[in-house]
């Protein structure tokens, strides 16, 4: 299994970066692409990596927000092929609290939810033998203070809109968009899977308050992490200064930077 960020916030090796995730993921039995990123940089990127978008067979869609699947109309229009997985709830609007003032914060494209292409989930979902996906009912452990200023049409979110990706083979991977039902949670919900890695981002950094998770909540995320058998890889919004903390705390913590791969 080879698993390469074509968007992602940073980069170490000069590749066009935006605030949004993309992985291209191929394993023996699919070339997936979980997320899309915002905008035209998945098309971009994935051309510098040789990847041919076009030949995707599976596309996920984590949750409902932009920066994860505002190119979703630019991508079906290249590839005719793939199934496109996504929560029901995802294609409800998403709002953001800034300075008590509650705004809307980008959705998906509600013209795509019909799409063909598109196959709509109310919960879990398994594709196949080698690909599952899971949603997190449970978010109260370590929940993230960033998530206190996201709201759907009901209020507060409650995330029913985002799933998480297993994928098994010789190691079970699990791969997670921004993890805003928390990363224990999801890895709590994974563990009858046996995980043996895990690759995403953790929310806990806030790009409208510029503030991360407070160090009294990441000791106990490290915690939580550091006794499980397993690697992490994390990206897009854990932030910087998160990810300096947790690789200090957690054996096996690496980052995962735009045009950087992982060989399972």
């Amino acid at each position: 299994m080879k698993i390469t960020a074509l968007v992602e916030n940073t980069t170490n090796q000069g590749w066009r970066t935006v605030h949004g995730l993309s992985l291209y993921i191929e394993t023996p039995g699919h070339k997936i692409l979980f997320d899309v990123g915002p905008d035209d940089t998945l098309f971009a990127n994935a051309e510098r990596a040789g990847v041919d978008l076009a030949a995707v067979d599976t596309a996920i869609i984590s949750h409902g927000h932009s920066d994860h699947g505002g190119a979703l109309a630019a991508f079906l229009e290249v590839n005719r092929r793939a199934k496109v997985y996504i929560q029901r709830r995802a294609f409800d609007m998403h709002y953001i609290k800034i300075l008590g003032i509650i705004k809307f914060s980008g959705s998906l494209d509600q013209s795509l939810e019909h799409h063909p292409q598109v196959v709509l989930l109310d919960g879990d979902h398994r594709i196949d033998q080698e690909l599952l996906l899971f949603t997190t009912p449970d978010i109260s452990r370590y929940p993230s203070p960033a998530n206190s200023a996201m709201y759907d049409k009901d209020g507060p979110d409650t995330f029913a809109h985002e799933h998480s990706l297993m994928i098994f083979g010789e190691k079970n991977v699990l791969i997670m968009g921004c993890g805003h039902a928390g990363v224990v949670n999801i890895l709590d919900r994974a563990a009858e899977y046996g995980p043996k890695l895990c690759v995403g981002g953790y929310h806990l950094y806030n790009p409208t308050t510029l503030q991360s998770a407070p160090e009294t909540l990441l000791s106990g995320i490290a915690g939580e992490l550091d006794r499980r058998e397993m690697a992490f890889y994390t990206c897009h919004c854990t932030g910087q200064k998160v990810f300096s903390y947790l690789e200090k705390h957690v054996r096996k913590m690496r980052y995962l930077a735009c045009g950087e791969s992982i060989e399972v």
